[in-house]
């Protein structure tokens, strides 16, 4: 094996980065050569996963762009909801559109998200305007402004956002499901950030809003829910979000409590989003660097041994497939913290290395990404044929943070 890794020239290397193989020939590499050669095995190693990397990425944004204006691969139920980029599902992904575009310097790209932005009038969705779901779209959409000076581009968003500020909820985090149901809100308690998926949804777009205009009212309001959930949801013995209070008692079948890898997920990628975007000196940072890293030991320590996270982390054998959305937003935020030295004990570097293998193998040569649970609130069953927008955003997000780490 090792006499025939020698002969493999340069030409060979980059087809293999372009298929799936590209992770099978970097660990083969680094584990068979010498000390003495070590700085040319991470050179080549990152060359493999930087090529491997560049073409996922452009495969998976240009499948799923090119299906934008049909959504018949998905299941009916899912259709009208998915087919309006101001809901949530275009949002996340979007938002990992946008930071694979700012990675690869891609024009195409950015023009792709500018008209979409215009065709919206910049607006969102407003029959429910204090819920986080609905807030997503405007990360992109501030996004914008700071790429472009398109100030136009965030009006909508300031003018919801003034308005939740001069009245703002006091409802309880906990979620009761009241009647007569209100539209689209599984609870009342919805108008604050009372699910594990808010914190990536909403937080950020306050931020992202406070750093444009100068005006930090913004996001001392969203610092102040976003610790207020944190401190509500967040399981310290674990190291893991309950996905919200109707999960603090639920079990699953082996009797372990009820953590959803996608809900944790959200939060998990929600982390670097939001701590890139934070001025140095925010009073906050430290502490949302120390939830990062407490986040970070719960979810590597129940990642499978195929790379994939279980759609039921604390009981894998729930959903025995693959899952990618959960997967997705995990790797890309081990990755960032491996890329930043914030995680620097080496089982993370491994975590990172087989989630993304994980992600490649669930890519189709078209770029279609395979496995990626529906929409929900739990675990639930996956097919390999069910795929969804945010997932992909997901897998956007891990390889943009996989560019970075090739470096």
């Amino acid at each position: 094996m090792i006499e025939l890794l020698q002969i493999i020239g340069g030409k060979m290397k980059t087809i293999l980065a372009l298929s799936g193989l590209s992770f099978l020939l970097a660990l083969v590499i680094t584990g068979c050569t010498s000390k003495s050669d070590s700085h040319l095995q991470i050179k080549s190693q990152n060359e493999v996963i930087h090529a491997s990397t560049l073409d996922v990425g452009k495969r998976v944004a240009q499948w799923q762009i090119d299906h934008l204006d049909n959504f018949d691969y998905l299941a009916k139920r899912y259709r009208k909801g998915t087919a309006d980029p101001k809901n949530w599902i275009q949002a996340a992904f979007y938002i990992g559109l946008t930071r694979w575009t700012e990675t690869v310097n891609d024009q195409k790209l950015l023009e792709h998200i500018e008209e979409m932005a215009k065709q919206q009038n910049y607006g969102l969705r407003l029959k429910r305007p204090m819920h986080a779901d609905d807030h997503a779209i405007g990360q992109t959409y501030l996004w914008l402004t700071e790429q472009t000076d398109n100030h136009q581009a965030y009006q909508p968003i300031k003018e919801l956002f003034d308005g939740i500020l001069e009245n703002p909820s006091s409802v309880s985090l906990e979620m009761i499901e009241v009647e007569p149901k209100r539209w689209g809100f599984e609870g009342p308690c919805q108008d604050r950030w009372c699910w594990a998926d808010a914190l990536f949804m909403a937080p950020r777009t306050w931020l992202k809003l406070s750093n444009i205009t100068g005006d930090k009212t913004y996001f001392d309001f969203a610092d102040k829910e976003f610790w207020a959930t944190v401190d509500y949801l967040f399981s310290e013995k674990y190291g893991l979000f309950f996905r919200d209070s109707r999960y603090f008692t639920m079990t699953s079948d082996n009797g372990e409590p009820v953590f959803w890898s996608r809900g944790n997920g959200w939060v998990f990628a929600a982390l670097p989003l939001i701590i890139d975007d934070l001025p140095l000196d925010h009073p906050s940072r430290d502490k949302y660097i120390e939830l990062y890293k407490k986040n970070a030991e719960g979810l590597q320590r129940v990642q499978n041994p195929n790379g994939y996270w279980p759609a039921s982390l604390l009981d894998p054998g729930k959903v025995k497939t693959p899952e990618v959305s959960g997967t997705g937003f995990i790797t890309f935020g081990l990755a960032w913290g491996v890329n930043k030295g914030i995680l620097t004990d080496p089982k993370y570097k491994s975590s990172v290395l087989q989630g993304w293998k994980a992600l490649e193998q669930a890519v189709e040569p078209n770029g279609r990404v395979n496995w990626v649970q529906q929409v929900g609130k739990a675990p639930d069953p996956v097919k390999k044929e069910d795929t969804q927008l945010y997932g992909v955003g997901a897998v956007l997000l891990a390889a943009s943070e996989m560019m970075n780490w090739a470096q």
